[in-house]
C-alpha cells in the first residue's frame, strides 16, 4: 500500500479526495490510502478525510505520495518540496511555468528514484479518443485548434501556452513534433479579453495553428479544422460517455507507475511529451513577449 495526501483543495483536488477514497473495485487505486490532505484554508475533515500540516505531510513515514492541486503558481514549489522529501509526486497541469524547472525537477525525480507524474486528463477523453482514432494514418495539409474559455488569473495560472499546454498536447500527440514558426498576443486590458495565435510546422513542413482566447462570458469550447489529402475533418467525432471518470483514468495510471506496471518505452515517450510541450510553451511565450519591431 501507498499512503498518500492530497495538497490543495479545489475542484480538483476534491475529485483527488473523492477517487482516493472510493477507488475502483480491482483497480491499481486499491493500493492507494489516503492519509489527509493539507489546505491553506481551515476545513477540519472533508468526507472523513482529515486535514493535516504540511509539516506533518512532508515528515511522515506513513505518506508516500502527493496529490498537487493547487494553483499552477506553486506547482513547482510544491513538487521540489515532496520530492525533497523522499515522496512519489503526481501533480495537475501544467508541472512548472518553465521549461527550465521542470526538465530539473524531472532530472531530481530520475535523481531520487520517485515517480512524477504530470496529470493530462485531456487526452483520456473519449472525445479525443475518438479524435485520435479518426486522424490515425491520415496525411495532414494544415490544421487549426481554436479553445474559447472564459478569464484566468494569470498571476496565478500562467502565461496561456502554459495554463493552455492540454491544447498544445493534443496537436503534439496528434501530429508529432512541432517547430513554432511565430506566435503572437492581442490584450485588451480593458475588457480582460487575450488571444493568442500560434503557428507551427510539423516534421513534414505543414502548418498547424493554435488559438488560445479568453474573454468575460465565453463558452469553455474546442473547434477544429483538420485537412488531410483525403478531406477535412471540422466536428468532433461521436464519442461514447467513459464508464470511468478522468481523475479515477489518472488516478489508475499513477498507481501502475508506482507498481512498476508501466513499460520503460511508455514512460520515456510519456516524459518526451511533456517537456517538449513546456519546451515548447517557453518558446510560444517568448515570441508573445518580444517587443513589436518599429518599421520606419
Amino acid at each position: 500500500m501507498f499512503g498518500t495526501v492530497v495538497v490543495g483543495v479545489g475542484i480538483a483536488g476534491l475529485a483527488r479526495i473523492r477517487d482516493l477514497m472510493n477507488p475502483m473495485p480491482s483497480s491499481p487505486s486499491e493500493h492507494l490510502k489516503l492519509f489527509g490532505f493539507v489546505s491553506r484554508r481551515s476545513f477540519g475533515n472533508i468526507n472523513e478525510a482529515k486535514q493535516i500540516s504540511l509539516e506533518d505531510a512532508l515528515r511522515s513515514k506513513e505518506i508516500h505520495a502527493a496529490f498537487i492541486s493547487t494553483e499552477n503558481r506553486s506547482h513547482e514549489e510544491t513538487i521540489r518540496m515532496f520530492l525533497e522529501a523522499g515522496k512519489h509526486v503526481l501533480v495537475e497541469y501544467p508541472m512548472a511555468l518553465s521549461a527550465k524547472a521542470a526538465h530539473e525537477l524531472w532530472e531530481m525525480a530520475e535523481q531520487k528514484d520517485k515517480v512524477l507524474h504530470v496529470e493530462h486528463i485531456e487526452l483520456l477523453t473519449e472525445e479525443y479518443k475518438q479524435l485520435k482514432k479518426e486522424v490515425a494514418g491520415k496525411d495532414l495539409v494544415k490544421g487549426t485548434l481554436h479553445f474559447t474559455g472564459s478569464v484566468l488569473d494569470e498571476s496565478k495560472t500562467g502565461f496561456p501556452a502554459f495554463s493552455g499546454i492540454a491544447r498544445l498536447t493534443w496537436l503534439i500527440d496528434l501530429f508529432g513534433d512541432l517547430t513554432v514558426t511565430s506566435a503572437t498576443r492581442e490584450k485588451q486590458k480593458d475588457k480582460s479579453y487575450s488571444r493568442m495565435t500560434v503557428h507551427f510546422q510539423t516534421a513534414n513542413k505543414k502548418p498547424l495553428t493554435w488559438i488560445e482566447e479568453r474573454g468575460p462570458g465565453m463558452r469553455r469550447e474546442k473547434k477544429i479544422n483538420f485537412c488531410f489529402t483525403s478531406g477535412c475533418l471540422e466536428n468532433f467525432p461521436q464519442a461514447p460517455r467513459s464508464a470511468v471518470g478522468l481523475f479515477m483514468q489518472d488516478q489508475n495510471l499513477f498507481a501502475k507507475k508506482l507498481l512498476g506496471q508501466v513499460s520503460k518505452e511508455e514512460l520515456a515517450a510519456e516524459k518526451w511529451r511533456i517537456l517538449r510541450c513546456l519546451d515548447l510553451a517557453e518558446v510560444i511565450q517568448q515570441h508573445c513577449e518580444q517587443p513589436e519591431k518599429i518599421c520606419s
